[in-house]
């Protein structure tokens, strides 16, 4: 399934992979809908399922250049080094206006999300019985999950292995957040702050030959908690990869439904007029390593129709739409020349 790319294509798919990291690291967002909506979603579905007997057999003859082109590497490649990138730079900017200007964002992500449920459902036909009952049970699911209360943080190795399973498969289910559902396991924090920051630290000693950190037992610490993260995030890929090829193969238009449901239940998460609730000890708001106040989770409220900020948000929305709408023009272009 390699597709012939210019070199304008392979720019355009880094840029996708940016945006996909960006949102899966945004909690109530999900990569997946990126992936969904820019339309690389089932390609990198089924390059993901290329990893499997036939790829270790590859790697271990020592047939690397076969093995690439197998797994279609040059698409992995560019998505991923997009998506790897932007943790280390798009979700940064982001973290800044997500701070200053929240109700704003979370209002452009809502249109987005609104935007890429017609995206989705426009083509979608086959209303049947089964298919409305996917839909129903998908929103239900999606409402939920927003609904659930964070556990505690734990940063034992085994079940930060756990979290890389789950917070990874916002990338392959569109409309998961793995960012919310990390929040929920109580690890967001550790994982995707405090551990980032720190590997961020360490690859920056590592380029200026300063190797003083192996002797520092809390950023071993949290070095051994990314190494444990990222390996059950790359398990998480190619299993739920491998798992919704199938289901996608066999049940496409159950799945698709189902997803469409799912992305309409958790537009709760995104609702852009929400309180954040702050995990308190001892009556204090508790602080992360960077003196971050810790989010626990989400109060809802409606917006107040007499306040400036309330238009300008829905301002947001509307672009948010008109974002998603922008991409569909364009993906249908892409296809008429093509």
């Amino acid at each position: 399934m390699a597709i012939d790319r210019t070199l304008s294509d392979k720019i355009l798919l880094f840029v996708k992979g940016l945006a996909m990291g960006a949102a899966n690291k945004v909690p109530g967002v999900s990569g997946g809908i990126v992936a969904f909506v820019t339309g690389f979603y089932e390609e990198l579905i089924y390059s993901l399922q290329k990893f499997n007997r036939k790829a270790l057999i590859l790697i271990f003859n020592g047939r690397f250049r076969s093995f690439y082109q197998y797994v279609n590497g040059r698409f992995l490649l560019l998505v991923f080094a997009g998506a790897t990138f932007s943790y280390f730079s798009v979700s940064r900017v982001l973290d800044y206006f997500l701070r200053n200007f929240e109700l704003f964002v979370w209002s452009l992500f809502f249109g987005m999300i609104l935007g890429s449920i017609y995206y989705i459902a426009k083509d979608f036909k086959d209303w049947t019985r089964q298919n409305i009952i996917s839909i129903l049970f998908g929103i239900i699911m999606g409402v939920s999950i927003s609904l659930m209360n964070p556990a505690k943080e734990n940063d034992n190795l085994w079940f930060v292995f756990f979290c890389g399973i789950i917070g990874v498969s916002g990338m392959t289910l569109p409309g998961l957040s793995g960012s919310f559902i990390l929040i929920l396991l109580g690890n967001y924090v550790l994982l995707l702050v405090d551990s980032v920051n720190e590997l961020f630290n360490t690859l920056r000693d590592i380029f200026t030959w300063n190797f003083e950190f192996v002797n520092d037992p809390v950023r071993v610490r949290y070095l051994k908690i990314v190494a444990s993260f990222t390996f059950g995030s790359v398990f998480g890929l190619v299993t739920t990869s491998h798992i919704i090829g199938y289901l996608l193969k066999r049940w496409h238009q159950i799945v698709t439904a189902l997803i469409i449901g799912f992305i309409a239940g958790s537009l709760g998460i995104v609702w852009p007029w929400k309180k954040e609730i702050y995990k308190i000890q001892d009556g204090l708001v508790m602080l992360d390593r960077d003196g971050n106040r810790i989010m626990q989770n989400y109060q809802r409220y409606l917006p107040d129709l007499f306040d400036n900020s309330t238009w300008i948000a829905i301002g947001f929305i509307l672009l948010g739409i008109l974002i998603l709408l922008a991409l569909e023009h364009y993906g249908n272009k892409t296809k008429a020349i093509k």
